[in-house]
């Protein structure tokens, strides 16, 4: 059924795609493209009014929660706990490089100070706080890049078009508007790029609401061209499943690896651009209070090795909880990548995918004349790797130097990894040259 879907989807939206016009994008954001690469690792936050419910970001279309219900639970909102500082330091000293936080979600609630809906964390909770600005400015005195996560749909809008999704809320069908809906939308994406600052990115989600209603238009080339008018750098991601639109900066992938297709979102072709795996910590996007499935670090870390070697981003999910404080379980995990960042980044940080493509072992990246082989699953004493048209002057263990013994034909190169150390990924630190 997913494949049929996607199959929809590609045909619905190819037209959308085809008919917005050649874009280029500009010297600020083909920079801002790089940086966002270099930087390899994000923290990605899903936290709103769905927090308090503890059942995740889909509870309200999940349990067909009428939309007036619904609303009060913003009476409730006054999260004690949040400390955009505290956040923040925790995910620098974990070695991430960007922050994408969930602006506005399914459910409609702005998580900003917003003059377009008084349906807003600061106006409609007792917490009375704007959310985005306090992290967009704790990430800027803290050296991190902030990204924007927007949905294009909306469960409590009377106005917003439906979907397939948030059909059960209650809302009355002859208050649909789409014409005012996406007056509304430009309106709150004027806001977010002109009142906090420097935008890395403005990351939607939604586009597959649609995928039953053959035709339907977006309108992405306005939307596209407003963000890269009021910040030319600002990069535009898309979670459509799809291939890239004209006008999108970045390729993301939902639970998957590039190129791999296991949670049955991600069977487009890997594109030309800047590349992201989006992932979940434990199971769930949103605070889950029966959400105890984390992951362990070192898959974690396998996972951040994984994206790298095939020139992506790893942007790793955390659901806070509805105090504002993030899970001890995620904190210990962030530690424990932090740790192993600080030792290992130079193999994972400003560099490209190397020259052997992913194998059952593990991955490749490179800088320079550093090929990095991410041994992330041992095959055994000897590793083949087929590096081909280059010579290797000196093999050696990353993690303490020691060289290590190869033998190289045409074919590629040898090497003897000896014993197997502890750790997710064994890094041998590959010197080309003549």
């Amino acid at each position: 059924m997913k494949k049929l879907l996607l199959c929809c989807c590609t045909a619905l939206f190819a037209a959308n795609a085809s008919a917005q016009p050649a874009y280029e994008p500009s010297p600020e954001n083909l920079a801002a493209r790089q940086r966002f690469a270099d930087g390899r690792f994000g923290i990605f936050l899903h936290w709103g009014l769905y927090a308090l419910l503890g059942q995740g970001e889909w509870v309200m279309t999940n349990q067909d929660i009428d939309y007036r219900e619904y609303e009060k639970l913003a009476g409730a909102f006054c999260p004690a706990a949040f400390d955009a500082k505290a956040w923040v330091t925790a995910f620098r000293e974990a070695g991430a490089r960007y922050v994408c936080f969930t602006t506005r979600h399914h459910d409609g609630f702005s998580m900003f100070r917003t003059a377009q809906s008084p349906y807003n964390v600061a106006d409609a909770t007792p917490f009375g706080r704007d959310v985005v600005k306090e992290l967009a400015e704790e990430c800027r005195r803290q050296g991190l890049g902030i990204h924007f996560y927007y949905s294009l749909i909306d469960w409590w809008r009377e106005d917003a078009p439906r979907g397939r999704t948030g059909r059960g809320t209650g809302r009355p069908a002859e208050k649909e508007d789409v014409e005012a809906y996406f007056d509304f939308m430009k309106a709150q994406l004027t806001e977010l790029l002109t009142q906090y600052g420097p935008v890395g990115a403005i990351w939607f989600d939604g586009v597959w609401d649609q995928d039953e209603n053959p035709g339907f238009d977006w309108r992405l080339d306005e939307l596209y061209e407003l963000i890269h008018t009021l910040q030319p750098a600002c990069l535009v991601v898309n979670n459509h499943h799809l291939t890239p639109f004209e006008g999108e900066d970045v390729q993301t992938f939902e639970r998957d690896l590039p190129g791999e297709n296991t949670a049955g979102l991600s069977g487009q072709a890997v594109s030309r651009l800047p590349l992201e795996t989006c992932q979940t910590m434990n199971g769930s996007w949103g605070y889950r209070i029966t959400d105890r499935s984390y992951k362990p670090t070192d898959e974690l870390v396998r996972y951040l090795a994984g994206a790298a070697g095939r020139g992506g981003n790893l942007l790793l999910n955390i659901g806070p909880q509805p105090d504002g404080a993030l899970p001890a379980a995620a904190l210990e995990r962030l530690a424990g990548i932090g740790a192993w960042l600080r030792k290992n980044g130079e193999t994972i940080y400003g560099t490209q995918a190397g020259p052997v493509t992913p194998r059952a072992w593990g991955v490749t990246t490179r800088r320079g004349d550093k090929i990095y082989v991410h041994v992330l699953d041992w095959p055994d004493a000897e590793l083949f790797v087929p590096i081909r048209g280059e010579r290797v002057r000196e093999a050696k263990a990353f993690a303490d130097g020691r060289r290590l013994e190869f033998r190289q034909d045409e074919e590629g190169v040898t090497l003897r990894l000896g014993e197997r150390p502890a750790g997710p990924d064994h890094i041998v630190e590959l010197t080309m040259g003549k």
